[in-house]
């Protein structure tokens, strides 16, 4: 069984509208979009030609979209700073911009998504032995993208 062949793109203008339409469905990366375009076969002139048009046309803004990916990881899927930070550097954003994104996250929702998720886990953890217990946590919280002095300051204030 043969995978069906790519549609290839030479017209600028038809990769334009494919742009416009890809960047109108949900906030992008410009590293995204770029991605999309040599995925449809355009050249480098003709992509980094489209991605300045789609600049100047508002449909492409990083700054919108590292503070969109920031509110909506932590907010949907409650991931932690370090996770955040970490998925914006794949899409090549601007430490600048990352920083500026984190900002935004609340410091009081951010500590209580940490207890909310750590009080969470600990329901399901059947180990007894309070070391491990409270290890396992702590990695937990870790794998979820939380810093280790603030995991580590909540599991000692908490009897989890």
């Amino acid at each position: 069984m043969d995978a069906p062949k790519k549609i290839r793109i030479t017209d600028v203008n038809v990769g334009m509208a494919k742009a416009e339409n890809y960047c109108a469905y949900q906030e992008r990366s410009q590293q995204e979009v770029r991605n999309k375009l040599y995925d449809l076969g355009l050249w480098t002139d003709a992509v980094e030609n489209i991605i300045s048009r789609l600049i100047e046309e508002n449909y492409l803004n990083e700054e919108r979209f590292a503070k969109a990916y920031a509110k909506g990881k932590f907010n949907q899927k409650a991931w932690g700073k370090i996770k955040i930070k970490q998925g914006l550097k794949l899409k090549n954003v601007s430490p600048v911009l990352i920083k500026k994104s984190l900002l935004q996250i609340d410091a009081s929702d951010y500590m209580g998504t940490l207890i909310r998720l750590l009080e969470k886990k600990a329901v399901t953890l059947p180990e007894k032995d309070p070391y491990k217990r409270r290890y396992k946590l702590q990695q937990y919280a870790l794998s979820r993208g939380f810093e280790t002095e603030l995991t580590v300051e909540v599991l000692k204030n908490s009897e989890l």
